[in-house]
């Protein structure tokens, strides 16, 4: 499967001072190219420099060398990697094809230490490598704040459902409040007419209407302060039974919090500085394992000349001469770089194998404390969270206990004010109808509404009632005017959530659809490669997915694993199962590689990088080599593999062949 992206037919490489190289360039068509030699001819340290200038960063520095690069150059596009020593080690520099190796590293730079690839042999974690790539804590992260935008986005839609059985309701009291201000206003007016009336009949008892008049407005006014008063009262009661509520709120809030617990957050910061230090001091020893291992390799692949022409006997400085020939010629014994005696280099590769062996063991051993780190990190995140949490209750709680004591002694006032002003206002309606009787008694007895005095009293009446009303139709038709508003969202708000939804069904299906496609893909691809490599005594080789309860930190959760299964039949046609033990050493390097095929397709490792590359295939005979690199070809662009010279004789010969370095 190639990449989707238009990808060019052709490529070339070159290097300077990579691995044992010292200069080289190569051209490569797309398909298959196939670098042919024995070891210690530089094949890995050309697919080290395929590997640094796609963005990986295992390549090394030539022994004599103070910088090097890798360039490969795909159609109109050049990509490079500089190497530079500085002090003990060597720093990465360019701009290669990838930013970030991950995936490359995991499922495309198949050499013999690739990670997927050696997970089978070594028994490690196959879901753990497979989702490895995977940020599960990132995923976890979106659900959350996904799940609580859609849980407010539901409160919404809920609260607009509720205002949409309101409005009708809050319609009907615009009508009726309307309604009632129109009658007011007619009853006004009528009242008006009869105090114009009445005073028009009282014209010649001027002197003592003046003194009334003067008293009824003096009462009109201490009506409208009273009228000021009360709905400030209703203001201020409206106000803290809000706020009130809210307190209860607040509490009952505090109260389902965990107690904090400052000692055990002091416990998780010392375990955590634990961890780390162990953690480091692991990473320490996996440093120099690795640096062990990779000059061993290079040894083994004739990368340092100057040290074996020392072991030689020969002068440092002199060229590559007999002797070095010599040395780099038999396949089955080499002068070993630390005693100098000959060794078989089977044995050199053994202890190679174990170091990688112990690297991954440590490796392992870290991986475990940093997931530890991570759930005790979790731990205290939760810790201050709440602390922090109810910190905020706790000063918010202040906040509107002062408020409240604020707007309580408010209303105390307000109270006393509103005595004060009935008082007032009783006296001066006793003044009011003394003075009114004293102007016209016979007037008053006349007057069938009750006299000027009533009259007024009946207007003033009508005046606050308009007031009142006419302030709860602005209310009210602003209510209106925001359920009409946030109804005219309902449907945007519910796209959104819909959305939302798709979105977290996507992440919560992530992790098991991944899961599901790469053991789908690798029991596919196993049963059709041990079927084209005609591997009589094994009937398959399968992945189950199974749910077992694991320990995540101090935690323990449900999660899936991968088990792997061999099964084979005897003589006689009866199938056993069993294990990755009994595998040879071709049927495990089989499962291996088609492992780390499965995590290239599941995680289309093909749409990122146009290469994979191919090592360490010495344990399949030459036919089966031929057969495994024709079924790789078809999901990559440039397939290029390291062969000895007898297995890459089974390679088609229309394949590229690159046998000098």
């Amino acid at each position: 499967m190639a990449t989707q992206q238009p990808i060019a037919r052709e490529a070339q490489l070159r290097a300077q001072n990579i691995g044992g190289i010292e200069e080289t360039t190569v051209e490569l068509e797309s398909g298959i190219t196939v670098l042919a030699g024995r070891n210690a001819t530089n094949r890995t340290s050309l697919l080290q420099a395929f590997m640094a200038a796609l963005g990986g960063e295992s390549a090394s520095l030539k022994a004599d060398a103070d910088e090097g690069f890798a360039e490969l150059e795909i159609g109109d596009e050049t990509y490079r990697r500089t190497l530079q020593r500085s002090g003990g080690s060597v720093i990465m520099g360019g701009e290669p094809y990838l930013d970030d190796p991950k995936l490359a590293d995991l499922f495309a730079f198949l050499l013999e230490s690739n990670p997927a690839r050696r997970a089978v042999t070594t028994g490690a974690d196959l879901r753990e490598i497979m989702l490895r790539p995977v940020d599960t804590d990132e995923i976890e992260s979106e659900i959350n704040r996904l799940t609580a935008e859609k849980e407010q986005l539901s409160d919404e839609l809920n609260r607009l459902d509720s205002l949409k059985n309101e409005l009708p309701k809050l319609e009907q009291e615009r009508t009726d409040i309307q309604s009632q201000i129109e009658e007011k206003e007619s009853e006004l007016e009528e009242v008006k007419t009869e105090i114009e009336e009445t005073e028009a009949e009282t014209e010649t008892r001027r002197d003592g209407q003046d003194e009334l008049e003067e008293k009824l407005s003096e009462l009109r006014e201490q009506r409208s302060v009273l009228e000021d008063v009360r709905f400030d009262l209703e203001t201020e009661r409206e106000s803290l039974a809000a706020l009130r509520q809210e307190r209860d709120e607040l509490e009952e809030e505090a109260e389902e919090l965990p107690e904090s617990d400052s000692l055990n957050r002091d416990e998780i910061d010392q375990e955590i500085d634990r961890l780390q230090q162990r953690s480091q001091s692991i990473d320490s020893v996996v440093n120099q394992l690795q640096s062990i291992v990779q000059f061993n390799e290079e040894m083994l692949d004739g990368a340092h000349p100057e040290i074996r022409r020392l072991l030689a006997g020969e002068d440092a400085s002199a060229a590559d001469g007999t002797v070095t020939d010599q040395l780099l010629e038999g396949e089955e014994t080499v002068q070993c770089w630390t005693c100098g005696s000959d060794v078989q280099r089977t044995e050199i590769e053994d202890t190679i194998d174990r170091l990688r062996s112990l690297q991954e063991t440590k490796l392992g051993e870290r991986d475990d404390l940093e997931d530890q780190i991570t759930s005790l990190r979790s731990e205290r995140r939760e810790i201050d969270q709440t602390r922090k949490r109810r910190e905020r209750i706790e000063t918010r709680l202040t906040d509107v206990q002062n408020e409240i004591d604020r707007r309580e002694g408010r209303l105390e006032d307000l109270t006393t004010r509103q005595a004060e002003l009935e008082d007032e206002i009783d006296a001066l309606e006793d003044e009011a109808a003394e003075l009114e009787s004293e102007v016209d008694d016979e007037a008053e007895e006349d007057d069938e509404d009750g006299g000027l005095l009533e009259l007024n009293r009946r207007a003033n009446d009508l005046e606050f009632s308009l007031g009142r009303l006419e302030r709860e139709l602005e209310t009210t038709t602003e209510e209106i005017e925001e359920v009409e508003s946030a109804l005219g969202e309902e449907d945007e708000l519910k796209d959104r959530r819909e959305n939302i939804r798709e979105d977290l069904e996507e992440l919560r299906t992530r992790i098991d659809r991944i899961e599901r496609q790469a053991v789908e893909s690798f029991n596919e691809h196993m049963d059709a490669v041990l079927e084209v490599l005609e591997y009589e005594n094994i009937d398959r080789i399968w992945i189950e997915r199974v749910g077992e309860t694991v320990r995540d930190g101090r935690r323990k959760v449900e999660q899936t694993v991968f088990d792997l299964h061999i099964v084979r039949s005897t003589s006689s046609g009866q199938t056993y199962e069993d294990t990755i033990d009994h595998l040879s050493e071709s049927e495990r390097e089989v499962t291996g590689l088609i492992f780390a095929l499965a995590g290239y397709l599941v995680h289309e490792v093909y749409d990122i990088v146009p290469f994979m590359v191919l090592d360490s295939l010495e344990a399949l005979d030459s036919n089966r080599i031929a057969d495994l690199v024709e079924y790789f070809e078809e999901y990559t662009d440039f397939l290029v593999v390291a062969l000895l010279p007898e297995d890459a004789e089974a390679i088609d010969e229309t394949h590229d062949r690159i046998s000098e370095i």
